[in-house]
């Protein structure tokens, strides 16, 4: 035996478990399993589907910018569960207490319409959609550290390409039916049957959560101070490079929040031509995957990294294409160039954030990342809904595709010459 840890092959993800099977083995085929029913939440209710909801409501872009925004805002919670978990290190109950909460509160978003006056549905969505990604932002800052301890270091990349590969598919599945079943079933009646399947996927989930392995949580020396707040803000290769995505995905963050209104609202393309090209980009996500996880075991993720933001900015800058040709064929080649850099955007900043920092104040460096760059994802879409408004009164193209494009050339400013510099200083930081 050469005691080196060896990736099952997927299929052995969902065989039942044996009492010989390692603890990691065995936390890494829940993850599996537990991101399923996740998954399928994640896409009834979000996306664009959220976005067919939220117009099924009466919400204008403004409004919708502002739940847009909610998930990033909520990422400040984050660094007050991270100095919790100094003191309550016991991460699967935290786990299972935040993650199930966070989507029981989502779920009951669709009583709305049910329970109160219209005129209350978008103040009502609002808190009940901030409180839910309050409890989901906790959940995933004491998830990211379970998962730095049950996924070995010398599998990550395949590790998260593979599961990521299987739950994009499951979204994509999840997407083409759900858009079909909206063309066939519009209206209330339709939403009604999204939210009735989101709930029984909450206590498939839940059972899921319950499974997960629990290793000790080693905490800082430092224990909770103030120095545990900052020493994230020390570290100058850290900080350096978390300012460029920062200020990155505050340009991104403008306009792909909102590419779904722009498809359904502004263009007038149907539930099921959505969800069709949205399912695209979830196909390219779920194949770059692997493509990415391969990478990653050869170059390390800041490296990689460098290679997403262009094909991020190149997504935006393409929708110039609707002036000239079909507007399927340009939105297809947006989100397949979409899909390809969110594939690689997310798979290497997770794997940057779990394997360049170091484990004791993992945790705060996750929370201080994601605040920073959430500021960034809260303001984005507020200002982006405001300029679709805006937009109304202006030229047709400015709104179709000239708001798109404008964030799309000013990301592949940044990413052509400023990320070079940056993420070169940070390495040798």
């Amino acid at each position: 035996m050469t005691g080196r840890f060896r990736l099952p092959r997927s299929s052995a993800f969902f065989r039942p478990e044996r009492a010989s099977v390692s603890s990691n083995r065995r936390g890494m085929r829940t993850s599996v399993r537990e991101g399923i029913p996740a998954t399928i939440i994640a896409n009834l209710l979000g996306g664009p589907l959220q976005t067919a909801f939220l117009l099924y409501l009466g919400f204008n872009s403004e409004q919708i910018g502002i739940v847009a925004a909610i998930p990033s805002l909520t990422l400040i919670i984050q660094i007050f569960i991270a100095a919790g978990m100094q003191r309550w290190s016991d991460r699967r109950s935290m786990l299972l207490l935040f993650a199930v909460f966070h989507r029981v509160l989502w779920v009951a978003t669709g009583l709305i319409p049910l329970l109160f006056p219209e005129a209350s549905w978008f103040g009502i969505y609002t808190i009940l959609f901030l409180l839910s990604f309050a409890m989901g932002q906790s959940a995933n800052v004491v998830w990211t550290s379970l998962m730095a301890d049950i996924v070995p270091p010398a599998v990550r990349g395949r590790y998260f390409g593979i599961r990521n590969t299987i739950h994009w598919a499951v979204a994509s599945a999840v997407l083409l039916l759900a858009g079909q079943w909206l063309e066939w079933v519009p209206g209330g009646t339709g939403f009604v049957w999204l939210y009735v399947i989101s709930a029984v996927c909450v206590v498939w989930n839940t059972v899921e959560l319950a499974r997960y392995a629990n290793p000790p949580f080693e905490r800082s020396g430092g224990g909770l101070s103030a120095g545990l707040f900052m020493r994230p803000l020390r570290d100058r290769g850290f900080l350096s490079a978390t300012g460029f995505i920062t200020v990155f995905l505050l340009v991104y963050n403008l306009v792909v929040p909102l590419f779904s209104y722009a498809m359904l609202n502004v263009l007038h393309l149907s539930y099921s031509s959505v969800t069709l090209i949205t399912m695209l980009q979830n196909i390219v996500m779920m194949a770059s995957y692997i493509y990415w996880g391969n990478m990653n075991a050869r170059h390390p993720a800041r490296t990689l990294l460098l290679w997403t933001f262009p094909l991020l900015a190149a997504s935006c800058a393409v929708w110039f294409g609707l002036a000239f040709f079909p507007a399927l064929l340009v939105l297809s080649i947006a989100h397949v160039l979409l899909g390809f850099g969110l594939g690689g955007y997310n798979l290497l900043v997770f794997n940057f954030l779990i394997g360049d920092t170091p484990k004791p104040e993992r945790p705060m460096y996750v929370a201080v990342f994601n605040a920073l760059t959430g500021f960034a994802g809260f303001i984005g879409p507020i200002v982006g809904g405001w300029l679709f408004k805006v937009a109304k009164h202006e030229p047709a193209w400015i709104q179709q595709y000239g708001i798109i494009l404008f964030a799309g050339l000013a990301m592949l400013a940044l990413s052509s010459l400023v990320a070079p510099v940056v993420f070169r200083k940070a390495t040798r930081g």
